[in-house]
């Protein structure tokens, strides 16, 4: 295993973007490993971590097909509906709850 060199928060070189930044250009890391690991120190905890990529070897974007747009839409259906009343909750079900709220708040679930 290659060892990643580490910079501090806003010292590493040009050229370089997490994931989300690359998302934000169109660009995806298409198979590169970590270049640079930068770290921002906090007061309490550990500090926060950010991979970087290589600007100039991200590919594009794969484009949305019809068939991985309805995939997507049915897994996002599915964490909206209640495993319990079996309804669309209308928003995505908290993990921490595992149902709807209205199922989670009655009587018979918040005893168990």
């Amino acid at each position: 295993m290659t060892t990643v060199p580490v910079y501090r928060w806003r010292l590493a070189p040009d050229g370089l973007a997490t994931r989300r930044q690359l998302r934000a250009l169109g660009l995806r890391p298409g198979g590169q490993d970590v270049v640079v690991q930068i770290e921002r120190p906090r007061r309490r905890r550990g500090p926060l971590i950010a991979y970087l990529y290589r600007i100039d070897r991200a590919r594009p974007v794969r484009p949305m097909t019809a068939r991985r747009a309805a995939a997507l839409a049915k897994a996002n259906a599915a964490r909206r509906r209640c495993p319990t009343c079996r309804q669309d909750a209308g928003y995505v079900i908290p993990t921490s709850l595992g149902m709807c709220v209205p199922c989670a708040d009655t009587p018979r679930h918040a005893a168990a």
